[in-house]
Order: C-alpha cells, then structure tokens, then sequence
C-alpha cells in the first residue's frame, strides 16, 4: 500500500523555517515564520499563563478526558470575549487543536450541512484554507483583496466579486489583521460587504487568529459581532495561538452562530465532527485561558501585557516605514504603518525576495509577505538597507 503513495507537495513555510535553520550566518533574520518574537528573538510565555500554569499545577486533580465539545467553562469565556453579551442562546461551540482546526471542523461542518456548497476565499489568502479546501474535495472560489500598487484593499474588485457569490455559499472572511497582507477593510467596508453577503443568502466564515493584535481586543473583534448580529448563520474560528501566545497548547473554537431553536442540532453536529476527528479537544491550553479570562486580576496583567505586544508591533511598523524611506528615497513603502497584525506585503518579485536570502540572509516568504514581529531595533535599518539594494 504505501508504495503507492505520492509525494506531496512542501508548505513554503515550514520550507522557509528548514532553509533558514540550515543557513550557518550568524546575521541571518527570520521573517517568515508566523510567531511574535520580542526584542532578543524569543517567543515569551506571556506573565499571566505562567501565573495561570503555576495555579493550575497546584489545584488540578486529574487528567481524564474533557467533553467532546471541551469544557464549557472555556467555550463561555471565548463567546464572551470574542462576542460579547446576548450571544449565548444562539451559540454552538467546540474546543478545537488550535485555530487550524477550528477552520477544518467548519469546512467539515459545511460539507456536511451542504455538501454543494462553495468557499469564497480573499485572493490572497492564507495558503492552508485552500489546501485544507481542496484535500476535503469541497468547490472553491476567490475575491480580489489586494491592490499590488496601492498595497491596500481593491475594494471595487471585492465588491464586484462578491455580487457572484450565490445563496448558501460561505465566504471567508479575515476578522482582523489579514493574512498575509495585513491591510483591513474600514468600518464602512465592512458594513458594505455585511450588506451584500444578507442579501445573497450567504453563509459568512470568520477566521479570527489575530484578536488584539491590530487595534486592540476590543476594536478587532468589530467587524466580527457586526456580523454577528446581522446574519441570522455564521461560524467564526478563532485561535488563541497569538493573543495568549500558546501556540504549541493547540487552543481554538469554533462557534456556529444559528437560530436559538436549533442550537441543540447543531451542537450535536460539531460533537459529532469532533469525535470523527480527534475524539476530546486538547485542554491544557483551554484551561489556563479560562482561568485567565474569568480572573480579574490575571485578565488585567494578561491584557496588558497583550497591548506591550500590539504597541510593539506598531512602533516596528513605524520604524520600518520610516527607514524605507529614507533608505529608498520615496514613500512607496509607507503602507507598512498602517497595515495590521503580524504580517504585511511588501510587493517584491519573488527574485528580489531570493537576493534578499541569498545574499543578505534575511528569509520571508516568497511573495514577500514579512512578519513585522521577527523585527527589532538592531535589524529595521538592515532589513531597509537591503530593501533599497534589490529594488534599486
């Protein structure tokens, strides 16, 4: 049997981490791999989750298995802080391994409830919602996103895409800080794609992997409960990879916002895809969020130390911005500060992203998207300097 198998094609990411590991520079810069690094390069375990870990170690009493769905205490306190108030009734929820499989348990959970059913994904998107798409054997289908010259949103094209959308099709949608661009739709936008999704009948999909690291907990979570209260259907995956900076714990949701008389259906639905799947959810990761959220004090330290993240993010954009420009001589790269989240495009050729590696040592992924966190004070300048040198 395995002789019959093919091989399959390499994640260009997880290519990019081999290459750069492989690399013996010791000037070399990561700026590929999708985790926020502080300014010594280090991943940290955010004050609060040790806090929440040391609690944890001394009152847990077993090990056994969680509920098909995960604890409910954790499902509570994601709705609430992803949703707010007065969604309870018409929430469906389960635990996931991280937010990748939250996306995977909504893709399961279309194909189940429509089989027929097609994906809209943003061109450009993150390269695993079309993978997973496609292993699942579901129909797929792309709106326009980004403007490679303005390197912000072709609104129009969006707009004019989306009026194809048919009656049962859902559209994925990033809820903040897009991946891999970083530009997001403004308020109004968001309330003009909200407007023409009602009246095609679709079935909006939120990805929220990003929650408090554009505008802040509360601001990147707009767009998703506008949505929220708007369609009487959406199902939202969210991660807490980023914003409580787990990501090895594999700590996601996904929740089925639907009518509060089928709720009972739908639960039984996603326990079902659980149990298909991976049986119990992870809860080691579940469990310290939940003591976080619902601790006033370990929420306070947890959100604050979440806003040093974003603050930092944004001064790395600032300072990027600010050296390409004097590097480069123009505000073509200005876009960079007012991008979101982790990542932005930069808009380079894809041979001007290999000199970068090749002759500088700085690895980002090959349609130039960066992930700003991989930057700190010593690197901006050097990362500009190269800019200017392959673009010149």
């Amino acid at each position: 049997m395995l002789e019959q198998l093919n091989p399959q094609p390499q994640d260009k990411i997880l290519q990019l981490i081999a290459m750069y590991r492989e690399d013996p520079r010791a000037d070399k810069i990561d700026l590929g791999v999708g985790v926020y690094k502080d300014a010594t390069g280090l991943t940290p375990v955010m004050r609060a989750v040790k806090a929440a870990e040391k609690q944890l170690w001394e009152i847990e009493t077993t090990k056994t298995y969680t509920g098909l769905a995960g604890e409910p205490a954790y499902n509570a306190a994601m709705i609430e802080m992803i949703l707010g108030a007065g969604f309870a009734e018409r929430a469906a929820s389960v635990a996931t391994p991280g937010g990748t499989g939250a996306i995977r348990q909504a893709l399961e959970l279309i194909k189940l409830a429509s089989p027929k059913a097609k994906v809209w994904l943003s061109n450009p998107t993150w390269p695993n919602h079309p993978s997973i798409i496609k292993y699942l054997g579901m129909q797929m289908a792309e709106y326009r996103y980004f403007d490679a010259e303005t390197r912000g949103i072709d609104f129009d094209g969006l707009m004019q895409d989306l009026a194809n959308v048919a009656a049962g099709d859902a559209v994925l949608l990033h809820g903040c800080c897009h991946n891999p661009t970083g530009a997001n739709l403004n308020a109004d936008q968001w309330a003009q794609v909200a407007a023409l999704l009602l009246a095609k009948g679709a079935i909006p999909f939120v990805d929220l992997a990003y929650q408090g690291f554009g505008d802040g907990l509360e601001e990147d979570a707009a767009a998703t409960r506008i949505i929220a209260a708007t369609f009487p259907e959406v199902l939202i995956a969210a991660s807490c990879s980023k914003n409580f900076g787990i990501y090895r714990e594999r700590t996601g949701i996904l929740i089925a916002l639907g009518e509060a008389t089928r709720k009972a259906i739908t639960q039984g639905n996603l326990n079902f895809l659980n149990r298909q799947n991976y049986s119990f959810p992870p809860d080691h990761g579940a469990r310290l969020v939940t003591m976080i959220l619902q601790d006033d004090a370990l929420r306070a330290d947890w959100k604050a130390e979440l806003e040093e993240v974003r603050q930092n993010m944004l001064g790395l954009r600032q300072s990027l911005a600010d050296a390409l420009r004097l590097a480069t001589n123009s505000d073509r790269f200005d876009f960079v500060a007012s991008h979101r989240g982790m990542f932005s495009r930069l808009g380079l050729t894809e041979a001007q992203v290999n000199l970068l590696r090749e002759e500088h040592g700085i690895y980002m992924v090959g349609d130039s998207r960066i992930n700003i966190a991989g930057l700190n004070a010593k690197t901006v300048p050097i990362l500009a300097a190269a800019i200017a040198k392959v673009t010149s």
